[in-house]
């Protein structure tokens, strides 16, 4: 499924069934030696995931999150491989959107959300466009309205020390 948030539309799907994360890499067209990201909806459901919470992860979700920012940590054993890619480790975010939220609260699990176009193209920031990509591909789309569009999520690394961004996005850090 698709679903706004506080930037583009994501791709969504219940992050910890294995086949849930296939079917993700699939309709995107994306490799399977790239990560997803996740939603989770507090820090209690990032602990869950986590095989270890660093200090920095803690003092950058109380100044970030909810928002743009994305985490990545040591990924738990009740993690599927298929959603790390074999790095052994996961990016967490805590979505500002409230459809986002709503979505993986409803759940009780963490939720997919890489951006809802396929591999290396532009990400969608209406619902008419996630359908222009995956039409008859995907269960449902929710029209949450426009997205604010812009920078993606920042993802940084809280693995290693100093922490590494990933990736530059929407969260100067």
């Amino acid at each position: 499924m698709a679903f706004p948030t506080e930037t583009f539309y994501g791709l969504g799907a219940a992050a910890l069934d294995g086949e849930a994360v296939r079917r993700v890499f699939e309709v995107k067209g994306r490799p399977e030696s790239r990560p997803l990201l996740v939603l989770v909806d507090s820090v209690e459901m990032v602990e869950r995931l986590a095989a270890a919470l660093p200090p920095a992860a803690r003092s950058l979700m109380s100044r970030h999150w909810p928002g743009a920012l994305t985490l990545v940590i040591p990924a738990g054993g009740g993690v599927p491989r298929e959603l790390t890619a074999g790095t052994a480790t996961i990016g967490v975010r805590l979505s500002s959107h409230p459809v986002a939220t709503g979505l993986v609260t409803a759940l009780g699990s963490p939720v997919t959300a890489p951006s809802a176009n396929v591999s290396d193209g532009e990400p969608p920031t209406t619902a008419d466009e996630v359908r222009a990509y995956f039409d008859g591909k995907i269960a449902l789309v929710l029209d949450g309205g426009p997205t604010a569009g812009g920078p993606p999520s920042t993802v940084l690394d809280v693995t290693v020390e100093p922490a590494r961004v990933i990736r530059a996005g929407a969260v100067a850090v």
